[in-house]
């Protein structure tokens, strides 16, 4: 199964948080990166067929790699204990007819022309469900949203203003968002899910690569090729761990040949194994081959229906990798390409296995027994390559050193594929079970369709998943418990995050300082303010934090210019960059001080410290222009809490408003004559120092009043900017439970010591950071 970046960056949406355990690894370059937006543009916008086509090519090495290698392991697995290959041939046609409708009902029925659809803006993935159900019904469980938020032009995209249509839609609705258990429990399933992929991306390299180097066996003794296998796929796993230093950018573009002709390799030998030994095989498609295998294998057979699944490894990252690609050029690769050659591929190994029931030993009942002898090395080496393509998707979107020992640790501890073929099939079939659950709601709560459509594609699809995932569950001695054990892992490490990070903003909520307490402070605020701009980092979105009256208190001196700097994310990938800021007054207007809430999607890339700097001061700057034109009423009650705030954009996306240029250069101030614009521009100085310039518009005219606000604003900027951050340590109340005692001040605290700070001052130079501690009872 493919773990895509999308899940991961998915994961900041809701949780907000980086453990400290490895670099992330550059992904395949299968989208335009705009690197003044920092947002994919998704090429299929272009409407041409040969950029579809182009990126039908690509999904092969990126999205197919792990479902393409499936037969490697699926007779195998199916085949490994439960059940025997008899001379009656209905196992083995039994089973070819449950690989051919799984595979038509999941990946392509389901995947393919219903799951597709349900795009969050380009975007796909289990997040993507969730935050389409966030933005339809108020089940968000952060606390630090607004209004201003559901104004995003992507937000807003696919919202409908009238609401469900039926009337179970709208009950619906309603009991979501009155119920906070059924919010948590919608959460929770969703994390589970994803949960479950990163943990299947711990088992999916070991599997893949294991099967491939299984080819081995053929030239060795039984009693031997273990030795040989184990050590060949550790050694490989290594190498491709080793790879992700330099990045896959450097071998991506192998990745789609590799794939392809994996592929075209499996389809011919099954076209030739279905012709030269048995060419009625096609008739094993009937589902009443199902029903026989039932019938005759009944207990046994339904427990090899955990090997079968594997058949479909890999499917949900068609929903996953969507961001990357687009609906048709997935669906062109899949429907014209994967589908018809995985299922010549298994149809040629039955045929093969239908008259070859006497096999010298059991273990050779897999994919290489039924390659043509003098084939078999070159395609060994091709399988080896298409499982390290496969495994390299994985890697690429969880990259991280837990993951590389655990794959490293799997393959030594399983050693061979019947246990890593049970851990996989349950982690595999779970997310497909949540993508289910989630498809229903989004099928009445965003599509607007009847509740009937919703029952009967959880009653449909979810049977057929229900059958395979007891089939999975009942083998969790034999392998299913560790997808089991590293979700719950997962789980805990996410819910203590989430938990922890509510409870301190809520404490941040509940004591705020009052905005008369500023007020009562004057413009000085009691303290002597020099030139610089400080930027206060805070959770709140309104208000005023606690921490800042103890920074006044403890600070002999602060700032010329004051900015409380909320980065926050949004329920939806991207947030377009003239959307990107929302800027407003705290307090009149000649205290100088301001609140910047910065929103980005869960798919948005972050900018350096040196570009985000600069586009926050130009968006301050732009707030001062545009309020003194009316556009923010420079006029707001200075006594209200939540204060107005002005959507502004980045400076590349507002070039008819206010620019900002540096440089190291004395300029000396000319009379703006008959230019159409004007500058305003720092006194000059004696020394060479930095120098900023703003560069205003002629027309509207701007007062007197923001005149001065901007002239001390560049000074300020002159002057440099200060990272002022809070280091809180939170610890639970007196009289506490213990349970709380044990997930705020040992999980919490351990977490919050292994997390990266903010994105936006992971380069900040120390001499600009000052950190002041605060402890926090929740």
């Amino acid at each position: 199964m493919s773990v895509s970046v999308s899940h991961i960056a998915h994961l900041n949406f809701v949780l907000a948080f980086e453990l400290r355990v490895g670099p992330s690894a550059p992904t395949v370059e299968t989208a335009v990166m705009d690197r003044e937006t920092g947002v994919y543009q998704n090429l299929v916008k272009k409407e041409s067929w040969r950029t579809v086509l182009t990126l039908a090519y690509q999904s092969l090495g990126v999205v197919y790699g792990d479902l393409s290698t499936s037969p490697l392991y699926v007779y195998k697995s199916t085949f490994a204990e439960d059940i025997e290959h008899s001379e009656t041939n209905e196992e083995i046609f039994g089973a070819l007819s449950f690989i051919f409708w799984t595979l038509t009902l999941v990946p392509l029925l389901k995947y393919v022309f219903i799951v597709l659809r349900a795009d969050d803006n380009g975007e796909g993935g289990t997040f993507a469900l969730y935050s389409l159900l966030c933005r339809h019904a108020r089940v968000n469980s952060l606390p630090n949203g607004q209004l201003a938020d559901e104004e995003l032009s992507e937000y807003k995209k696919d919202v409908s203003s009238l609401g469900p249509k039926s009337s179970f839609g709208s009950k619906l609705k309603s009991t979501l968002e009155s119920y906070r258990v059924l919010q948590r429990f919608l959460l929770v399933l969703t994390l589970i899910g994803t949960c479950m992929v990163i943990g299947d991306g711990v088992l999916t390299p070991a599997l893949s690569v294991f099967s491939a180097v299984s080819g081995l066996e053929l030239s060795t003794a039984k009693e031997h090729h273990k030795y040989v296998e184990v050590p060949v796929a550790c050694i490989i796993l290594i190498g491709l761990f080793a790879l992700q230093h330099y990045g896959t950018h450097r071998v991506g573009f192998l990745f789609a040949p590799v794939v392809l002709i994996w592929l075209l390799c499996i389809s011919a030998i099954g076209l030739y194994n279905i012709f030269h030994w048995n060419p009625h095989v096609y008739q094993a498609l009937s589902p009443c081959y199902m029903y026989t295998f039932v019938k005759k294998t009944q207990k046994g057979g339904w427990m090899s229906l955990g090997g079968i699944l594997l058949c479909i490894t890999g499917s949900e990252a068609m929903f996953a990798d969507l961001g990357h690609f687009s609906q048709l050029s997935i669906k062109i690769a899949f429907t014209s390409l994967v589908y018809p050659s995985l299922i010549l591929a298994y149809m040629g190994q039955a045929a093969y296995l239908s008259q070859h029931h006497v096999l010298d030993n059991d273990y050779r009942i897999g994919f290489y027994v039924s390659v043509p002898e003098k084939l078999r090395w070159p395609v060994l080496v091709i399988a080896i390559l298409a499982a390290v393509v496969g495994s390299q998707a994985i890697i690429t979107g969880t990259f991280s050193i837990i993951k590389q020992c655990s794959a490293l640790a799997v393959t030594i501890g399983f050693r061979d594929t019947k246990r890593m073929g049970n851990a996989s099939g349950l982690a595999v079939i779970t997310v497909m079970l949540v993508t289910t659950c989630l498809m229903s709601l989004v099928i009445v709560l965003c599509w607007q369709k009847s509740v009937f459509f919703a029952v009967c594609f959880v009653f449909f699809f979810g049977t057929i998943e229900a059958l395979y995932f007891s089939a999975s569950l009942i083998k969790f001695l034999e392998g299913a418990w560790v997808p089991i054990a590293l979700a719950f892992i997962f789980l805990i490490v996410m819910c203590v995050w989430h938990y922890g990070t509510l409870k301190k903003y809520e404490f941040d909520l509940q004591n705020k300082v009052s905005i008369n307490w500023l007020l009562s402070l004057g413009p000085s605020l009691g303290i002597v303010r020099v030139r610089g701009i400080g930027l206060i980092h805070t959770e709140l979105v309104s208000g005023i934090p606690a921490i800042f009256s103890h920074f006044v208190t403890n600070l002999p001196a602060f700032h010329q210019v004051l900015v409380f700097l909320c980065i926050k994310s949004v329920p939806v990938p991207h947030v377009r960059p003239e959307e990107r800021f929302l800027v407003g007054h705290i307090g009149p207007r000649q205290y100088r001080i301001y609140r910047c809430i910065v929103r980005y999607g869960y798919r948005d890339v972050h900018k350096d410290d040196m570009e985000f700097e600069k586009d926050l001061v130009c968006s301050i700057a732009e707030f001062i222009r545009s309020g003194s034109v009316g556009i923010n009423g420079a006029n707001e009650d200075p006594y209200k809490d939540d204060d107005k705030m002005t959507v502004v954009g980045t400076c590349s996306s507002h070039t008819e408003g206010i620019q900002m240029s540096e440089d190291d250069v004395i300029v000396n101030i000319d009379s703006p004559g008959t230019s159409e614009l004007r500058e305003i521009q720092s006194p000059t100085v004696i020394k060479p120092k930095k120098r900023v310039r703003f560069v205003v518009p002629e027309s509207p005219k701007i007062d007197r009043e923001a005149m001065k606000e901007l002239q001390e604003l560049m000074e300020a900027r002159e002057a440099g900017i200060a990272y002022i951050l809070g280091h809180s340590y939170v610890k639970a109340k007196q009289g506490s439970s213990a349970l709380k005692k044990l997930v705020i001040n040992y999980g919490y605290e351990f977490l919050r010591r292994n997390t990266r700070v903010p994105s936006y001052a992971l380069s900040v130079p120390h001499a600009s950071t000052l950190e002041v501690g605060m402890i926090y009872h929740v």
